[in-house]
């Protein structure tokens, strides 16, 4: 088996990063090469998976505020139109009706 550090496709960054420029579907040399690239692009969505994690977790506290925010919006704006449906809920309301009197 071919070690990776010998091939032609492997490529060391500067940071020490490991990445392939092979392509899996034309320049695979042997089958273990491909379980490697699989694992090196598996990685790869773990870190952009855990990067998005942590922006949502920074956003979480801005968006309860903003939720909070819209809420008193929301319920301001409905105080200060229910003056419209006042006069809408008390003619649907039936007239109550007197208790009987007792004739004493």
């Amino acid at each position: 088996m071919i070690q990776c550090r010998d091939c032609e496709y492997f490529v060391r960054g500067p940071a020490g990063e490991v990445g392939f420029r092979c392509d899996p579907f034309a320049t695979i040399k042997e089958p273990e090469c491909l379980v490697k690239w699989q694992l090196l692009k598996l990685e790869m969505m773990v870190r952009s998976y855990q990067a998005t994690i942590e922006i949502y977790r920074r956003l979480a506290p801005l968006q309860e505020k903003m939720f909070r925010h819209m809420q008193r919006e929301i319920d301001e704006a409905e105080q200060a139109d229910s003056w419209k449906y006042e006069d809408a809920d008390d003619e649907d309301v039936p007239p109550e009706e007197d208790p009987p009197r007792s004739g004493r």
